[in-house]
């Protein structure tokens, strides 16, 4: 298979990797002999999936990291340089769904989301870059959300964190073609994970898997792709909201597409 042969071998940095996207695209990327670096701030979970790979006779690395600390992430990043002395696909994954009314602002709320959503990519990225560009060789991968092309009522902070990483990742990719480093930025609707486990959503916005968005992120890695969406039926979502942005609030007013907790 090309996919076998494209991420042999191949150095991956994953973030937020304990569980969800990133745990499934630790196993795959493990699967296909790639040498995984695995970064949560969750040291149990991390140990967790890093052992049965271990044992798998994988090449894996665990490293205890909060994203939102930028002297993690430059820790964690010399260690896999260490380890391997080359980075050659960074996924930037880690995130953190916070919601809060505008109607009753609290910047800290905006602060958290930032934190982790963007700043802990961003503090990713920076880390790698020096190397990338030295080797003129490199890919990166920002996991965003759809949030992002069209933001729901009720994620305000988590809305402005994941536009702030559109927008980096939008210009990212165009200075770093100079350099032969692809930029990939990937945008999954919701997906059934331990960080939206207590939202529960409409059927005409049901959560997707995790693996559905590893397999749709693996391909677009492959493919060198600018932009991934999952599903692809969400693809014409930011157009929609250019052209017809309260016909889009009234659709996904009608349907409840903010979604509820489980306990409501």
């Amino acid at each position: 298979m090309k996919e076998n042969r494209y991420f042999r071998n191949k150095v991956v940095i994953i973030t937020g990797a304990s569980s969800g996207i990133g745990k499934i695209a630790a196993e795959r990327l493990a699967a296909l002999q790639a040498r995984v670096a695995l970064a949560s701030r969750n040291r149990v979970n991390l140990n967790a999936i890093a052992g049965p790979l271990r044992s798998s006779d994988c090449s894996v690395l665990a490293i205890q990291t909060d994203v939102s600390r930028e002297k993690d992430v430059k820790h964690m990043v010399a260690s896999v340089l260490d380890q391997w002395g080359e980075i050659d696909i960074l996924i930037a994954n880690a995130g953190q769904y916070v919601r809060r009314s505008l109607a009753d602002m609290d910047v800290a709320s905006f602060h958290q989301s930032l934190a982790v959503n963007f700043y802990g990519a961003l503090y990713a990225v920076n880390s790698v870059l020096p190397t990338m560009i030295e080797r003129r060789s490199g890919h990166i991968v920002l996991v965003n959300s759809l949030d992002a092309k069209k933001g729901i009522t009720g994620d305000g902070p988590y809305v402005a964190a994941k536009s702030a990483l559109d927008g980096l990742g939008d210009v990212l990719r165009q200075e770093m073609k100079e350099y032969g480093i692809q930029v990939t930025s990937v945008y999954p609707g919701r997906v059934d994970t331990p960080m939206i486990e207590h939202l529960r959503v409409p059927w005409i916005s049901a959560k997707i898997s995790p693996q559905k968005v590893v397999r749709a992120m693996l391909k677009g890695i492959r493919k060198k792709k600018a932009i991934v969406v999952v599903p692809k039926m969400y693809y014409t979502l930011g157009a929609l909201n250019n052209l017809a942005p309260r016909l889009l609030d009234w659709f996904y007013k009608m349907f409840h597409l903010e979604g509820s907790a489980k306990n409501e």
